[in-house]
């Protein structure tokens, strides 16, 4: 064959000669289901953001996929590293969609993105910033970076700026930026970002919170120039690496399983983080016990948060579904998309534990609740940590189960004049903020 079809009369996007997905169905019906999808999961009711999600051929930039696995809501990797980690992927369309929402994008913006990926976020927000508009995406890796041009040329967006650099340095020669997005996890505003952010400015970005992670909207704060958050949202991304890269370390115990342990290969006993050993406890019986603790799914994010900035222990476990369907550790984890599993947990150098549904959850992962928490302890310490973990929600609950809504963050660049002398930004800073040191940043937190 020489028109560029598969012996089978497919195209190399997948799609049959009439234009449907290979299970008959049109191209027009998938995008249409994945918006409506969309607005039930995310709750957007943006049109602009509507009309990009409809528009755009997310097919052509997952051309490995057939169309009808490329518009369901899931996020796919496109790029692992030598231990098999993934460290690219094309984000969950429903998580793209609110922090689009955040970004609170209009036409004849300028944008800079950092981490294109697959390059389809870039084509969503072309579409809204429209012709008078630019959007400028920068990748550290020069594969990725070429495949996202080539995937926004196919797409019909090729006046996108593609760039493979480091993303903390964000793109001097597009600046001022009006609005700056990361699509990769980050423990840190790189100062790069904030020189180029224009007047009116607005940043989103999914900040890693001491192994939670939230996607928030900042904006500078009048009169002092800090930035404050506009909105925060739960949300889960993989870190970004070059220099900016955050204290996070992940630790792989075996093929598909990890542990993320979010200050380093320390752990809080003053042990080194040994994968042969966690992964033998893991391999053990476990100790399991109830909470006496219900929550929902969307509650429940809030308890991550929670977790790691009460106990010096927390961690997060997350494991690759079997493809044979087989249940696999995490079962029972509350968070589960189409490929992954997730839990939040504590860990020291003589085991781990984990917090668990009692029940497990639909097959789909899109849970509600209420459902029943549980915990369940690995590992000669695996008695106490689940004891200890269990106290831990016991706490989140008499708390009144804080979420990421009630969340508020302040960031203090260390060049502001707030912090030109010793103490003078703990004025500015609420009572009884938690305070994160990062090298360019000093971020108080606070639920209110």
């Amino acid at each position: 064959m020489t028109d560029g079809t598969a012996p089978d009369g497919t195209a190399p996007d997948g799609t049959a000669p009439d234009g449907t997905g290979l299970d008959g169905t049109g191209l027009d019906d998938l995008r249409g289901r994945l918006v409506e999808e969309v607005r039930r999961v995310s709750g957007v009711r943006d049109e602009r953001i509507a009309a990009a999600l409809r528009d755009v051929p997310r097919h052509l930039f997952l051309p490995h996929l057939p169309p009808q696995d490329a518009y369901l809501d899931d996020a796919i990797v496109t790029k692992r590293d030598a231990e098999g980690q993934p460290i690219s992927s094309s984000s969950q369309p429903a998580i793209m969609a609110i922090m689009l929402d955040q970004l609170d994008l209009a036409p004849g913006q300028r944008v800079l993105e950092i981490g294109a990926g697959t390059g389809y976020n870039a084509a969503l927000m072309r579409h809204i910033t429209g012709p008078e508009g630019t959007v400028v995406s920068v990748d550290i890796d020069d594969d990725l970076a070429a495949q996202a041009r080539g995937h926004l040329a196919a797409a019909g967006y090729p006046e996108v700026t593609v760039v493979a650099a480091d993303g903390a340095g964000g793109y001097p020669p597009g600046a001022p930026y009006d609005r700056v997005i990361a699509t990769v996890g980050v423990a840190d505003l790189a100062p790069a970002w904030l020189r180029q952010a224009g007047p009116g400015a607005r940043i989103v970005v999914p900040l890693g919170l001491r192994g939670s992670q939230v996607a928030v909207a900042f904006e500078r704060s009048a009169p002092d120039g800090h930035w404050v958050s506009q909105s925060v949202v739960p949300c889960g991304f993989m870190r970004i690496r070059g220099t900016l890269a955050g204290p996070e370390r992940t630790v792989v115990l075996q093929p598909g399983l990890s542990v993320m342990l979010p200050d380093g290969l320390t752990l809080a006993d003053g042990h080194e983080a040994d994968a042969a050993v966690l992964a033998a406890c893991l391999g053990a019986p476990a100790t399991g016990l109830a909470t006496a603790v219900s929550t929902s799914s969307q509650q429940l994010w809030g308890f991550g948060l929670w977790l790691g900035t009460h106990d010096r222990r927390s961690c997060a476990v997350t494991e690759e579904r079997p493809a044979d369907g087989a249940p696999g550790l995490l079962a029972r984890a509350p968070f589960r998309w189409a490929a992954v599993a997730s839990t939040a947990g504590i860990a020291d150098s003589g085991g781990i534990a984990l917090l668990l549904l009692e029940e497990p959850p639909p097959a789909e992962g899109r849970w509600t609740g209420p459902a029943a928490l549980g915990v369940a302890g690995f590992g000669p310490h695996g008695a106490a940590l689940a004891a200890d973990l269990a106290a831990l929600v016991q706490a989140w609950d008499q708390a009144g189960q804080p979420d990421a809504a009630r969340l508020h963050v302040d960031a203090y660049p260390r060049s502001s004049p707030d912090l030109a002398e010793p103490g003078a930004e703990r004025d500015a800073e609420p009572a009884g903020a938690l305070l994160i040191e990062r090298p360019a940043t000093r971020f108080a937190i606070h639920h209110t």
